[in-house]
């Protein structure tokens, strides 16, 4: 228990201190920090539940992404505002740092395992993104066509 209430508590703070950095207004920093932490407990979850470290991480982040358009359609802010600091808990930092760190001591095979994870972690992130956006576009068309549906017939 005490264990998630840390996580919980890390990755809020964590967030709205890269919102504070990156100057996200202030009115937008606990939609940030909200979108972070449910982002990282998903990723926490997954992982002690055996799931692969891309997989992990591309869920959190099509959450993150979805969370983020609520707030931003919520808060009438962009996107982005809330997007970039929430997905800063699942940045490999570590990783990458540990993948220069074998090679700069000449394990490359080491170094290259890192490599990949960085690699597989980042490119889920991207692809999570993507595909937020893909879903974002498809239901503001099916919102648009059934809402005015006499604008699709010819």
């Amino acid at each position: 228990m005490i264990y998630w209430l840390i996580q919980i508590a890390f990755s809020y703070f964590c967030t709205v201190g890269f919102g504070v950095l990156t100057n996200v207004p202030r009115r937008a920093l606990n939609g940030c920090g909200i979108t972070g932490m449910i982002g990282w407990c998903v990723f926490l979850l997954m992982r002690q539940n055996d799931f692969g470290i891309g997989s992990s991480n591309f869920i959190a982040a099509f959450l993150i992404g979805i969370f983020s358009i609520y707030f931003s359609r919520y808060k009438k802010m962009p996107v982005i505002i809330f997007s970039i600091p929430s997905i800063v808990p699942l940045v490999p930092g570590g990783p990458a740092y540990q993948a220069v760190r074998e090679f700069v001591l000449g394990n490359s095979s080491n170094g290259f395992q890192y490599v990949v994870i960085v690699i597989l972690t980042s490119g889920a992130i991207a692809a999570a993104f993507m595909l937020t956006s893909l879903v974002e576009n498809i239901v503001l068309q099916w919102q648009q066509k059934y809402k005015n549906p006499s604008k699709g017939r010819g």
